[in-house]
């Protein structure tokens, strides 16, 4: 009894608490969902409709490094926000210094993909929040654990009440995060505004140039980078070695056939997201033209789609002025996203 009339104070407590929060401000940070022209809407999972409690508690875990074991690193130390939510790294840096043993990749429209993870073994965003989570080379933790020290903090305790009534466990953390993750919507770069929002000249010649090149049935860029998030989600395999020390999507399925096939990543704010590939051994955006450029590795699996293009200097140029042209400088710099 004392415990539920614990409850209905700290609610009227907190109630009365975000009612000094100015109409101005909620509605600004509403629009955090709002969804750009071409995109299509949020799919938010049943039972973590979105709001803002959820999203300001999702938030805070974000950017807070009590979810790993030492306290040491969060989710922004490997998706920093001015780095389209990656980082700039062949691999992260987990508890204790360990190496990743992948390029952490962008969360930029995150909430878009059909599955998680490099070989898409997870088929929800709540779920992808445990990988991390329990990764020996990542927090090397333990959620329950996590909810434990969660709930010796009042503000934690307050906020998980507010935001799913019930004090903070693995059903909080994993719903909390998926919503502050799903609204890393990024959809206003030079070409959206060109393109979507129709503002004329927001691209140079060049960008344009290097779109209608990369869309050309000589290329085939858009066949894998196309649609809104210029990505198929599909699972591919470059040319970019003979012999992979990953297993790719091979790693889940156990099926040969699958060696060395890794997600399509998508290519919005890429010139903002290298080192490149799964295992970030390239470097720049001038080194991945090349690579495509000659054709890649001759392997067993490698997409019938790479093929050598044998590019003039002046197409490399105007490719990569296009690919920076998916740069959202309003996403990067968005206080609403940012830890600051």
């Amino acid at each position: 009894m004392l415990r539920n009339i614990s409850y209905i104070v700290l609610l009227c407590l907190l109630s009365s608490s975000c009612a000094k929060e100015t109409n101005e401000t909620r509605v600004e940070r509403l629009q955090i969902m709002e969804v750009p022209p071409g995109f299509p809407e949020v799919d938010h999972s049943v039972g973590n409709e979105f709001t803002i409690e959820r999203w300001d508690l999702g938030k805070k875990l974000f950017y807070d490094p009590i979810l790993s074991k030492d306290g040491s690193i969060s989710c922004a130390s490997c998706h920093d926000p001015k780095l389209s939510f990656s980082d700039n790294k062949d691999f992260s840096l987990g508890v204790n210094e360990l190496l990743g043993t992948r390029n952490a990749p962008s969360l930029a429209n995150v909430a878009y993909h059909p599955y998680y993870t490099r070989e898409g073994g997870v088929p929800t965003l709540e779920q992808q929040i445990l990988v991390p989570i329990q990764e020996h080379n990542e927090f090397n933790n333990n959620i329950i654990l996590i909810a434990d020290t969660l709930l010796t903090i009042n503000e934690y305790v307050e906020m998980s009440i507010i935001a799913y009534n019930q004090e903070p466990n693995a059903f909080v953390i994993t719903r909390a995060l998926s919503q502050f993750e799903r609204s890393m919507i990024s959809g206003q770069s030079s070409y959206d505004l060109e393109y979507h929002y129709a503002i004329e000249n927001s691209m140079s010649d060049a960008a344009v140039r290097g779109k209608q090149l990369f869309e050309s049935s000589r290329l085939a860029c858009s066949s894998c980078h196309g649609g809104f998030n210029f990505t198929n989600y599909a699972f591919e395999n470059n040319g970019l070695y003979l012999d992979y020390a990953d297993e790719g999507r091979a790693r889940l399925t156990q099926n040969p056939n699958d060696i060395a096939l890794f997600k399509v990543p998508s290519l919005r704010n890429i010139a903002l997201t290298g080192p490149y590939m799964h295992d970030g051994s390239i470097e720049t955006l001038s080194e991945v033209i090349e690579h495509y450029s000659s054709g890649g590795k001759a392997h067993v699996h490698k997409s019938d789609l790479i093929q050598p293009l044998n590019l003039t200097s002046i197409e490399k140029s105007d490719l990569i002025t296009f690919l920076e042209s998916l740069t959202d400088q309003y996403f990067v710099t968005n206080n609403n996203l940012s830890g600051d």
